[in-house]
């Protein structure tokens, strides 16, 4: 894969329309929800490491939306953390061991402090900017293959359209929309997870991204790409719809 190329600031061109998007999705320090504490459970069980992260990533702070392995954190200062660095990539960023390459954007002793040695981080991508990361983080050093890098991008791509969907749905008043798409999804996810915990156990925790393992997670994640595609979709026509008969009123 292509080496990374470290960039020269934290704060990208299109920044002041990275947060914008950002803010107008009205999700910076929420409280936690489950959907989104099921997408990096399930992350950290693909990828078998102890510390999986939804970050993001503000003007001055890095906000967690959900967190696994690292209970108690809910935010750092934006030049603390990696995820800092990698929203600035459209492609996950990855550090095999942090004691060898380190990212010169961040202060390495947060890290080094939380005993932190691997890192990738795939940004939640946008039309206006990258908005946060999802990102897998271990303790031990750790190689992260190609099938990987794809798989979390696969995954940051399917939080950015939760993200989208619980904005469409919340924005014209569906909190009780907004818990029902939840509930469906999480099904999906458990299905997933279930996959995840069957693989690692398989294969006494070891990395399983073979080509015929891949194609099986691959199809899970489908699934919930197609019911997230089918839930974005019914929420934008349900605004058009109230539109067409207030009118016709």
């Amino acid at each position: 894969m292509p080496a990374y190329i470290q960039p020269t600031s934290l704060i990208p061109d299109n920044e002041l329309a990275r947060l914008r998007t950002l803010y107008q999705y009205q999700i910076l320090n929420t409280i936690p929800e489950k959907i989104f504490d099921d997408y990096v459970a399930l992350a950290a069980q693909l990828f078998n490491l102890p510390i999986s992260l939804i970050s993001l990533v503000d003007a001055e702070a890095v906000f967690f939306k959900a967190n696994v392995g690292l209970p108690g954190l809910e935010s750092v200062p934006r030049a603390d953390s990696l995820c800092s660095a990698a929203v600035l990539e459209n492609m996950p960023v990855l550090f095999p061991d942090l004691r060898q390459q380190r990212c010169d954007l961040v202060n390495p002793a947060v890290a080094e402090s939380a005993g932190l040695r691997a890192y990738a981080g795939a940004p939640l991508r946008t039309a206006e900017g990258n908005i946060g990361t999802l990102c897998v983080i271990g303790r031990e050093a750790r190689e992260f293959t190609e099938g990987e890098s794809q798989l979390l991008a696969r995954l940051a791509g399917l939080v950015t359209l939760t993200i989208e969907l619980r904005g469409r749905l919340l924005s014209h008043g569906g909190e009780e929309h907004w818990q029902r798409a939840q509930h469906e999804l999480r099904g999906y996810l458990h299905e997933s997870s279930t996959l995840a915990r069957y693989l690692a156990a398989r294969t006494n925790g070891a990395a399983f991204f073979s080509e015929e393992v891949q194609q099986t997670v691959d199809r899970r994640l489908d699934a919930i790409e197609q019911a997230l595609r089918r839930l974005l979709a019914r929420a934008a026509a349900a605004p058009e719809a109230a539109s067409a008969q207030q009118t016709s009123k």
